[in-house]
């Protein structure tokens, strides 16, 4: 009998879900009936995330109370800080964010519980956690003493105080809030489709999670913007973009990062609002060689799938990569950043798997050998 595959599971619906809706043919996205661009342009992450746990964006003081509750979680335990000046030099920033989130249902008074209440418990401290992990971890392996959150700070501004020691201009943690709102959130990617296979188990919130890292952590998925940047650095200059573009494609199985979605058929609406964002950060900081770099990729990547008959556009991970580099970020700390921003999307999907769970069991279709017999060693 023949059997039908969808391999990489395309275009099949595992479950409903009311989180997120993205229209690849339209280029949109939806935060639960909000528009990603005017989420992008209006709101803060605190609120997205709320928007994302609670069907809806909170009044005044419901996100007073969210982030004071945030606030009451931003430290993390002492434990995993020495736990990161202990890892070995070559430690990457994911493989360090992925071991603490195992290590922090050990520090858990209630780390198995999938009540949705113990749930967005556990959300709430992962959310408040991530970027005082992330920021730890990056100051300890370049010899730095770590900080202490600030707790007037928000989401975006700890973040970037924690990495630099700074505290941030109103205009930075702008654009830090608008990241993380762009990233919060893209339904049954790679990260979110393992975070809810792993949850269907009814395992816990943490295991759940360090699963999600670690998918989050591979080229094809959060570790993107880190390989776009990567080239950027290696290509150079704006001059050397054309022969390093056309070198690549002129490799069948060659593939320029950045480019291209497995949803979208148009342009990503994220990195429009990311193109705006690297533009006006390269104006008003005088960095514009990543972001002239970046222009000069998509214009020759333009002109060579139009002579294709394709339409290959920038991806969120494209213009993110420009952007943090405008930060201060180094490139290896741009996936934790995505991990910083996902975790919020990550529990919004939890939350429905643990209130109406079936456990997952797809099948693969066999096509091995049958009829065999077994044989004494002797006679192999």
């Amino acid at each position: 009998m023949e059997q039908t595959i969808n391999r990489g599971l395309d275009g099949i619906n595992i479950d409903t879900s009311q989180v997120c809706h993205i229209d690849g043919e339209r280029g949109e996205l939806i935060y639960r009936g909000y528009d990603i661009r005017e989420l992008a342009n209006k709101a803060s992450y605190e609120e997205v995330v709320y928007l994302l746990w609670h069907d809806d964006l909170p009044t005044r003081n419901q996100l007073e109370t969210f982030r004071q509750e945030l606030r009451s979680h931003f430290a993390v335990p002492a434990e995993i800080v020495e736990h990161f000046r202990r890892c070995p030099p070559a430690t990457q920033p994911m493989h360090a964010l992925r071991s603490a989130v195992s290590m922090l249902a050990a520090y858990d008074d209630n780390p198995d519980g999938v009540s949705l209440e113990n749930v967005r418990r556990i959300g709430l401290k992962l959310v408040a956690q991530f970027p005082t992990i992330a920021a730890a971890f990056q100051r300890i392996r370049h010899g730095l003493a770590p900080l202490v959150p600030d707790p007037e700070l928000s989401i975006a501004g700890n973040f970037l105080y924690l990495l630099t020691g700074a505290k941030p201009t109103p205009a930075a943690t702008r654009v830090m809030d608008v990241a993380l709102v762009l990233h919060a959130e893209h339904g049954a990617n790679a990260s979110t489709f393992v975070a809810r296979a792993t949850a269907s188990t009814l395992t816990d919130v943490y295991s759940a999670i360090t699963a999600a890292v670690g998918s989050l952590k591979g080229p094809l998925h959060g570790g993107a913007n880190t390989e776009v940047m990567k080239a950027l650095e290696a290509i150079g200059s704006v001059d050397k973009v054309e022969p390093y573009v056309l070198g690549i494609l002129a490799d069948p199985k060659g593939r320029v990062m950045g480019f291209g979605h497995r949803v979208y058929r148009v342009l990503d609406p994220r990195a429009n609002v990311l193109h705006e964002v690297a533009k006006k950060l390269a104006e008003e900081s005088g960095e514009s060689k990543w972001f002239e770099m970046s222009l000069e990729m998509v214009r020759v990547m333009d002109r060579e799938m139009a002579k294709r008959g394709k339409q290959v556009k920038p991806n969120v991970d494209f213009f993110s990569a420009s952007v943090y580099r405008m930060l201060g970020f180094p490139a290896d700390m741009y996936t934790p950043i995505f991990a910083v921003a996902r975790i919020s999307g990550w529990m919004a999907h939890l939350l429905e798997q643990y209130a109406d769970n079936r456990l997952m069991r797809p099948q693969l279709a066999y096509l091995g050998p049958v009829g065999r017999r077994f044989k004494p060693i002797a006679k192999r």
